[in-house]
């Protein structure tokens, strides 16, 4: 396994939580700041830690992509961000051309503040905007409104073009209550103005212990039934692809040479460090999730320190990334995946392949007959927008697939 390149940076502190958000976030009131403001001293001592866990780590190579994601990371004033990276960057090193990017909120920087997150070192910039409605975002939970995602957007738009930004992103969320086919593609219309080079469009999911989903049992969230919701999403590919936009994931569209490096390793089985309250690791190819609250992520950090490191981190406990996680993340990109590659990878002879594979293809070939998912040779993807729809179900059957294979197909390799 090729060691880990990139690293996740968990920065949990938000404004408010959102109604859709089951995230690892501590919400500190809509005046919060990192340098002097409600909540700083929180921040201040949540960085201690962070950087207490980066000096944990003992195999270091150079870093090509780095994510600073929450939570809302804006809340952090430039210099902290420009100390989080120096940090990293003197334990690990950073390769030429690495892509660093910063998660934003429309409502928590200025432009002097985005001028000065590149100042420190910050190359890529993902906007979560979600919506462009006003209506939506406060039934949504969100502080900022459209203005200030306009006026965001125009900001990075701009220094897009004069090339003092590498790239950016923006996030939006389709299938919210009380979604129509008009309103959301005035969504996708206005975002278009600011021609993104990356655009994420998530479907709305409802995730336990949300508002959402206690406005779910009360019978007070409409969401769109499930026929509108599929012609919203071809909606969006129709529109996203006239502008130049190729989906090359699921829930992700980019111009030509801005897709997401960063997230392309989370999808491809190559290792990732992560850093943070809640944030998930695999370096070495097992995941391991860090304790979701302050308290116990502070006990963890302490018990590290005395215990020695958690196992998953270590470089002598390497692992192949299990075959069923590879194929369900490798069959989210346009790519796809190579069932002949993922078989020999995870140590079965040509005689187990062949007889794992066919029978895997055998459950796939109605769904192939529908043009549901598609194959050129050994490598299967899902048809664009038809089969993405229908995602779910070509996963079911390969999960059905696995649980049926003997104890020792799905046992890993051992290195």
């Amino acid at each position: 396994m090729y060691p880990p390149r990139s690293a996740y940076l968990h920065i949990p502190f938000c404004h408010r939580r959102c109604f859709y958000c089951d995230f690892a976030v501590v919400p500190l009131g809509d005046k919060a700041s990192g340098e002097s403001g409600p909540g700083s001293n929180s921040i201040k001592s949540y960085l201690k830690l962070l950087f207490q866990e980066i000096d944990l780590i003992q195999d270091c190579y150079p870093l090509t992509t780095i994510y600073i994601g929450g939570g809302t990371p804006s809340l952090l004033t430039p210099s902290q961000i420009n100390s989080l990276l120096n940090h990293l960057k003197n334990k690990f090193g950073f390769q030429d051309g690495s892509e660093i990017t910063l998660e934003i909120d429309p409502a928590s920087f200025t432009q002097n503040d985005l001028l000065a997150f590149l100042d420190a070192g910050i190359n890529r910039i993902s906007l979560g905007g979600q919506s462009f409605n006003d209506l939506v975002l406060k039934a949504l939970g969100r502080r900022h409104r459209k203005d200030q995602l306009i006026e965001a957007c125009s900001w990075l738009k701009k220094l897009f073009k004069e090339g003092e930004l590498k790239s950016w992103s923006l996030d939006l969320i389709q299938n919210l209550p009380g979604h129509d086919l008009i309103s959301w593609e005035l969504d996708l219309k206005e975002a278009m103005r600011y021609l993104p080079p990356h655009i994420s469009i998530y479907d709305l999911s409802i995730e336990p212990g949300t508002v959402f989903e206690w406005k779910q049992k009360r019978g007070e969230l409409i969401l769109p039934q499930e026929e509108l919701a599929l012609e919203m999403n071809r909606l969006t590919s129709s529109i996203l692809s006239k502008s130049g936009l190729a989906r090359y994931e699921i829930s992700n569209y980019a111009l030509p040479g801005h897709a997401s490096r960063h997230n392309r390793v989370y999808w491809s089985g190559a290792g990732w460090w992560a850093f943070g309250m809640g944030a998930t690791s695999a370096p070495w190819g097992e995941r391991f999730a860090r304790p979701r609250t302050r308290d116990k992520y502070f006990q963890w950090i302490m018990e590290q320190e005395i215990n020695g490191l958690e196992p998953s981190l270590l470089s002598k406990n390497s692992k192949v990334f299990n075959f069923d996680d590879q194929l369900i993340v490798g069959l989210r990109r346009r790519e796809g995946v190579n069932l002949e590659t993922l078989a020999e990878r995870w140590g079965w002879d040509q005689n187990q392949s062949d007889a794992y594979l066919q029978s895997l293809k055998l459950r796939w070939q109605k769904l192939i007959n529908n043009d549901l998912l598609k194959h050129n040779g050994d490598r299967f993807f899902l048809s664009d927008p038809e089969g993405i729809e229908l995602s779910n179900q070509i996963l079911i059957e390969m999960l059905i697939w696995w649980d049926s294979l003997p104890a020792s197909a799905v046992q890993p390799p051992n290195l």
